[in-house]
């Protein structure tokens, strides 16, 4: 047998049951917030995030062409204006890459700290920067440090012995012969093709009579 499930009966039941009105309350809540987002999704997000895509054009242009001063200065407000956006983030890429061609290496850090996209090239080399940086600053231990994380967050036949190579030339720096060596043997155990261009058997050498 069918509940009575009239409108009166309904109301009834709303008005006398906390728990009902409570869920009640709830899912509706969330479909209010739902429909919210797909309103700012499709009408503000969206189109700001296309405009966030031809935004940082101009500064790209500059830096393709070696011209960093104009490049920092187009990028800078591209990456205020759009934090967050696609565009915004890589903007914030470049932006983070023409303060290393000045020197800047520690607000580059912090540049490439707050780049967040999905694109996961952009993403490892935004860490491998961050060594550079470190590299640069003569701090080879956080840049050896920096240089693995990034090898181990995509793992290609690219980016992942470039930058343990890059974290074994840091051990040695610092007179890490043992790690310098593992690392080098990774690469030749893994990468034959990227260990055939380097001569990585000559660097193993190198780091087993230190």
């Amino acid at each position: 047998m069918l509940e009575n499930i009239s409108g009166s009966s309904i109301k009834a039941q709303f008005k006398s049951n906390n728990k009902l009105r409570i869920i009640t309350y709830a899912v509706g809540g969330l479909v209010v917030v739902s429909v919210g987002y797909f309103l700012y999704t499709i009408f503000i997000w969206n189109p700001s995030n296309e405009k966030s895509k031809a935004a940082y054009f101009e500064g790209l242009n500059y830096a393709d062409k070696d011209s960093t001063d104009a490049a920092i200065d187009a990028l800078r407000p591209v990456v205020k204006k759009y934090d967050g956006k696609i565009g915004g983030e890589i903007a914030q890429f470049t932006y983070a890459r023409q303060l290393m061609n000045k020197g800047q290496f520690s607000k580059a850090i912090e540049e490439l700290e707050g780049v967040n996209v999905k694109d996961a090239y952009v993403s490892v080399m935004s860490i491998g920067l961050q060594g550079d940086c470190k590299s640069e600053m003569k701090k080879y231990e956080d840049a050896a440090a920096l240089y693995i994380k990034a090898a181990d967050a995509q793992d290609n036949d690219f980016t992942t012995p470039t930058y343990l190579f890059k974290a074994a030339t840091c051990a040695e720096k610092v007179n890490d012969t043992e790690a310098a060596g593992a690392l080098y043997k990774r690469i030749l155990d893994n990468y034959p093709d990227f260990a055939n261009q380097k001569s990585i058997k000559k660097y193993i050498a190198r780091a087993n009579k230190k």
